[in-house]
């Protein structure tokens, strides 16, 4: 069984740390009532991984579909299904991600119980390069900020990257509000990645 690859923080902790002390300090201008974000249907797709989590898909997570991706710099969807077929045996997309090109979800709702995000990677490119993941979201005053989720180091085949921590609903949110954001994946130092099936986990509290 093929394990998640870890994570490479480095500098993240202090990015963080400087984004929570902006947005705390005002309450979000998207709060909604309460309530959580309908129409989701949740999944188990790491079972296999020892993780039965229900997750539920990004907009066109399985990019079976040719929209609901922002694609810059060369990245495309490509003929190919990631090798474990997390989704479904009859999907036959994935995302190609050159160095230089970035792909970006589009917007969909999360609320409070929406902490982390899993998806099936793999890099063909530089070994040390890494996969940078970001979240995008308006903060408290209306402006639109990216915060880092995480770098993902990952090999020449595919398999889940760990559970991502969703950092924009801990300080964007009150309890029991939701709201829309987005999330993107870089190739760094010369990675050439491909990604497949990703996933918010809507339940998670660990």
């Amino acid at each position: 069984m093929i394990r998640p690859s870890s994570f490479r923080w480095g500098v993240l902790p202090g990015l963080l740390a400087a984004t929570a002390l902006t947005l705390v300090l005002a309450p979000p201008v998207h709060a909604a009532a309460p309530g959580s974000c309908d129409g989701q249907v949740p999944e188990q797709p790491f079972i296999p991984w020892a993780d039965p989590s229900s997750y539920v898909l990004v907009p066109n997570g399985t990019v079976e579909q040719g929209a609901r991706w922002n694609l810059k710099g060369g990245a495309t969807r490509v003929s190919g299904n990631e090798s474990h077929y997390v989704h479904d045996l009859a999907d036959a997309s994935s995302l190609s991600l050159p160095p230089g090109s970035s792909a970006t979800t589009a917007l969909m709702c999360v609320d409070v119980e929406h902490p982390t995000l899993r998806l099936v990677a793999r890099n063909s490119g530089l070994a040390l390069s890494s996969l940078l993941v970001e979240v995008l979201f308006e903060d408290a005053t209306g402006h639109k900020r990216a915060a880092p989720i995480g770098t993902y180091v990952g090999t020449s085949s595919w398999q889940p990257t760990a559970p991502l921590a969703v950092v924009a609903n801990l300080f964007t949110l009150l309890p029991g509000t939701h709201d829309d954001v987005a999330f993107r994946f870089t190739p760094m130092d010369g990675g050439n990645w491909s990604i497949d099936d990703v996933y918010v986990d809507p339940f998670r509290h660990g």
